[in-house]
């Protein structure tokens, strides 16, 4: 960028926390203007039902951005309100609402989204959790410039990043929310500097689908291998969250939320324990029993009450457990 160039006009989309973490980098870097940042409505949350606004518009306002909220841009006076901007380049990540193209159009650069998967792979809205459940060990970030299509524009950017083995959607979420807005920041300045990113076309036949997810998506029913179920429970910590339903001797089906745990032994092809079993508790640990082999829990969370350790919930919940008594844990669809 020249001394005699002017700021980028950018227009920022977006509405969660993932979000706000983009509109961060981007109005950090000196090479651009945010002169609005749309994000949906707010809405009703937490026991009270009291709105509450999205993230992008609590940082927008922090940072002395105009805000606007439209419900869709089907009236004319929003699209026109937008285009009023003169936006250079609208700056799209996590906006949960779907740009008609007339929308697209009006940047004079160009509509840039943020996608948090290695497109094509996972387009859609769930990226990073799906990945997770998938039990892949690598992911990453996407920069494309948009078009009418669900997460299929020409990329510009790409970075990948490992999967740990602990790793959750919450920090996977954290760590690919700052690394969009930074590569977000690069492709700006490259366009900035008159050399902007080759488009590369992404191959369709590569593409996956990650799906919104749903509360079903955290059932265990213990029926998968224990990598499976850690993918699962990491993928979906910290929303839907993992639930199962113990039954235990003397007790009503007591439903309780995971927090992802740890492969133990794998079993023989012979006398396996049905999936669902509860073995016991080792070294701290509730043992269950999985497709192939153990899975050992170490935080629970009973409804209703406070997360809890193993040892805890065992001698709260498990004392009644006997070989004539045994208990098990089932998913919600089966209760």
């Amino acid at each position: 960028m020249t001394a005699a160039s002017q700021p980028l006009r950018v227009v920022f989309m977006g509405t969660p926390v993932f979000a706000a973490t983009v509109l961060r980098h981007v109005a950090a870097w000196p090479g651009c203007e945010v002169v609005a940042a749309y994000c949906q409505p707010d809405r009703p949350a937490g026991r009270g039902h009291k709105l509450q606004p999205p993230a992008v518009k609590v940082l927008a306002q922090e940072l002395g951005i105009p805000v606007f909220q439209p419900v869709n841009f089907r009236d004319e006076a929003d699209r026109a309100a937008l285009s009023d901007l003169r936006p250079d380049a609208l700056v799209v990540a996590a906006y949960g609402l779907i740009l008609p193209q007339s929308v697209l159009d009006i940047p004079s650069i160009g509509p840039f989204n943020v996608h948090g998967s290695l497109l094509p792979q996972y387009r859609g809205a769930a990226p990073i959790q799906r990945a997770i459940m998938d039990g892949n060990k690598l992911t990453g970030i996407t920069i494309m410039r948009m078009e009418r299509g669900l997460d299929t524009g020409p990329m510009l950017a790409q970075r990948a990043v490992g999967i740990g083995i602990d790793d959750t959607a919450a920090t996977l979420h954290d760590e690919l929310a700052d690394l969009g807005g930074r590569l977000m920041v690069e492709v700006l300045q490259q366009i900035a500097e008159g050399n902007p990113p080759t488009p590369i076309p992404q191959d369709d036949a590569r593409a996956t689908h990650a799906a919104k997810l749903t509360k079903a998506d955290g059932h265990v029913g213990w029926e998968e291998s224990a990598a499976a179920l850690h993918a699962r429970i990491r993928g979906v910590t910290p929303w839907p969250g993992a639930q199962t339903v113990f039954l235990l001797p003397g007790r009503d089906p007591l439903p309780v939320l995971l927090q992802p745990g740890r492969a133990g032994a794998a079993f023989p092809m012979k006398d396996r324990p049905a999936p669902g079993t509860v073995l016991g508790l080792h070294e701290g640990g509730l043992v269950m029993a999985c497709a192939d082999g153990e899975y050992i829990l170490s935080t629970l969370k009973p409804a209703g009450g406070k997360p809890m350790s193993a040892e805890a919930f065992w001698n709260g919940y498990c004392r009644a457990i006997s070989h004539d008594q045994p208990g098990r844990a089932v998913s919600p669809a089966n209760v």
